[in-house]
């Protein structure tokens, strides 16, 4: 097994005081790691998995994902045990708690990609356990609401989702409830669908990806207050330097402006009437005048609290892995 780094090439995204808790892997040292077993994925299944802007290579796949999919599988298989030998201890028979990863990170750092991935990885990893994704979006108050709230400019900030109804599903997953119904997030209509709900009955594993999953406490909460990350066994920060996760965000709006935001029935469909450049400078404003304030109050200081750190390039490449080990 090879030893991991201790002193980075480049500058780390983590606190000098949070790093220590923390050890560091290239790509090169991560990819080494796991079971060695010949590990293939289709490109095709892959551009299945991609979100738009978010793009990953196979490589990225087998180097990367396919690695930390195997941790989270012996983690989730370890944690199956536990239970099961606490049950006998106590003499009860609970139903199964499920495994939760949350995955956190800034607007088009590629969270949505990852969790895809994992999801499927994490499939066949454990020999096609159930392993649902939640996405927080869910969770946002609807744009009727956020409106009569003042609230719309801050839709994404942790004020505009419903976290009690958030940490209620979560809730009801851990506790084996057979059916949860939580709500759907269109990104084509920008608004929660009325009278749709995803139905998730007893996931082995969940995946929970958002913007603000690992934030502690909010503005007004009470210090003993329930968070989201409570619920957590796993949690992942996908991390990038800020001026590469500006450009992401600049270039998925392009690319968005010639594919969904055609569509007539699109929140955003004035976007694909506008010319490339005042689209580009429309994402630039809201880049900095809305997600880059959010990553800078909300989102970036809960990096540390994450069990695994992905250190991105400028190219959507991981190049460093942070594992932390206390």
């Amino acid at each position: 097994m090879m030893t991991p780094s201790k002193t980075p090439s480049q500058p780390s995204t983590l606190d000098s005081s949070v790093e220590m808790a923390f050890e560091r892997f290239t790509r090169e040292e991560w990819k080494a790691l796991g079971s060695g077993a010949p590990r293939y994925v289709a490109p095709a299944e892959i551009a299945k998995l991609v979100a738009t802007g978010e793009p990953v290579s196979p490589s990225e796949v087998t180097d990367v994902y396919l690695p930390l999919a195997e941790l989270l599988a012996l983690m989730a298989e370890s944690k199956q045990r536990a239970d099961t030998d606490l049950d006998s201890f106590l003499g009860s028979e609970r139903s199964s708690q499920p495994f939760i990863i949350g995955i956190a990170g800034g607007v088009a750092v590629g969270k949505s990609t990852t969790a895809r991935v994992l999801q499927e990885l994490l499939r066949r990893c454990t020999g096609h356990q159930s392993v649902d994704l939640l996405t927080t979006d869910g969770f946002l108050y609807p744009n009727a609401t956020l409106v009569s709230r003042g609230l719309m400019e801050r839709k994404g900030f942790p004020e505009s989702y419903d976290q009690r109804k958030l940490i209620e599903a979560l809730a009801a997953i851990r506790s084996g409830q057979p059916e949860v119904r939580t709500p759907v997030y269109s990104h084509l209509a920008y608004d929660i669908l009325p009278g749709q709900h995803q139905v998730l009955q007893r996931p082995q594993i969940l995946i929970v990806e958002g913007l603000n999953v690992l934030q502690v406490s909010t503005k007004g909460a009470h210090p003993e207050q329930v968070v989201v990350s409570d619920f957590f066994n796993f949690s992942i920060y996908v991390d990038a330097l800020e001026k590469d996760v500006a450009r992401w965000f600049g270039e998925r709006l392009l690319a968005l402006r010639s594919t969904v935001l055609q569509e007539p029935d699109s929140f955003f469909h004035q976007f694909a009437l506008l010319p490339e450049d005042e689209v580009s400078a429309i994402a630039a404003r809201v880049w900095a005048d809305i997600n880059l304030v959010n990553l800078r109050e909300n989102i970036a200081p809960t990096r540390g609290r994450a069990h695994l750190v992905l250190d991105k390039d400028s190219e959507h490449r991981v190049r460093h892995v942070w594992l932390r080990r206390y």
